[in-house]
């Protein structure tokens, strides 16, 4: 299967999927995209801006999945004192995808402060998800991301830690591995719908 991976940090949702597929990565940071192919060595890694590549390589791919930046809808900036508009990269993306892509896709994002203009397919753990198939309800236990030791983190996520600046943060803004793997294992048995015209 050809998959898109968007946003694809250090590759937190990817870590357990595998390398039975063709992956394509998309991270506009240099040397956050340095530690994705470090990590996944036989994944296709491309330096540039997600959403502006999903617009012009979607139909490229069986499978995408997206997780664009959540920094603007977290319950988090809810508490800050500056003030800012969402990114609504996340519905563009949701609605376009819902209306043109004929594979599978699913976008993950936050919990958002505010009631989600599109409603969402499922809540797992912390990652609110939209996509085109169903996504069984699976209990995954609780990955506390507040604690200071990145390496518990990092051992809960199953996933080394990277070696290079920022180190806890992008370990924070990783999709549990688990929740990517289930997500993922749900699309491969169902029949693409078919796109709106």
């Amino acid at each position: 299967m050809k998959i898109l991976n968007l946003y694809c940090g250090i590759g937190g949702n990817r870590n357990l999927w595998g390398d039975e597929h063709e992956v394509t990565a998309v991270e506009i940071d240099s040397d956050i995209a340095a530690v994705y192919q470090e990590l996944f060595p036989n994944d296709k890694v491309i330096v540039t801006d997600a959403h502006q590549y999903l617009l012009e390589h979607y139909n490229e791919f069986d499978f995408i999945w997206s997780s664009p930046p959540c920094q603007t809808h977290s319950k988090l900036r809810y508490c800050q004192k500056q003030k800012v508009f969402p990114d609504m990269k996340l519905y563009q993306e949701i609605i376009f995808l819902s209306t043109w892509f004929k594979g599978n896709w699913a976008v993950e994002n936050v919990v958002p402060y505010y009631t989600p203009l599109i409603p969402q397919k499922i809540i797992l753990g912390r990652h609110m998800i939209w996509s085109n198939y169903n996504i069984q309800d699976k209990e995954f236990s609780f990955i506390d991301l507040s604690r200071k030791n990145k390496e518990e983190v990092a051992a809960d996520l199953q996933m080394e830690i990277p070696k290079c600046k920022n180190s806890r943060q992008l370990i924070r803004n990783c999709v549990d591995p688990m929740i990517g793997l289930h997500i993922l294992n749900c699309s491969s048995n169902i029949k693409p719908k078919e796109a709106s015209p």
